[in-house]
């Protein structure tokens, strides 16, 4: 009787894949540390729905699996949504700090 989750190597993302994935989170750090936060941001945010988006396209054959692909999708579509209304609403709450 199977009461257990069912973890298999076989039915995860693709390792190439992970890997360019950091890649562009370290590379996204990197702009960040310099003092480009709002380049860093929208590339996270990107990066993040462009996963998600891989996900809910190529379903099963996606390179980027982690659970389910309504999971996967909706975790990675509502990061990068929510990263981005996170960040450019500091500028609408503290606009006259940003300004002068």
């Amino acid at each position: 009787m199977h009461n257990h989750p069912y973890v298999s190597e076989a039915h995860e993302g693709k390792p190439w894949f992970e890997w360019i994935v950091l890649g562009v989170v370290v590379v996204i750090t990197v702009i960040a540390a310099c003092g480009y936060t709002m380049a860093a941001t929208v590339l996270l945010s990107v990066t993040a729905m462009s996963t998600g988006l891989i996900r809910l396209v190529l379903r099963e054959k996606s390179p980027w699996k982690v659970r389910s692909v309504a999971f996967d999708s909706f975790i990675g579509i509502a990061l990068g949504i929510g990263l981005l209304i996170t960040y450019f609403s500091f500028f609408g709450l503290f606009s006259s700090s940003f300004l002068h």
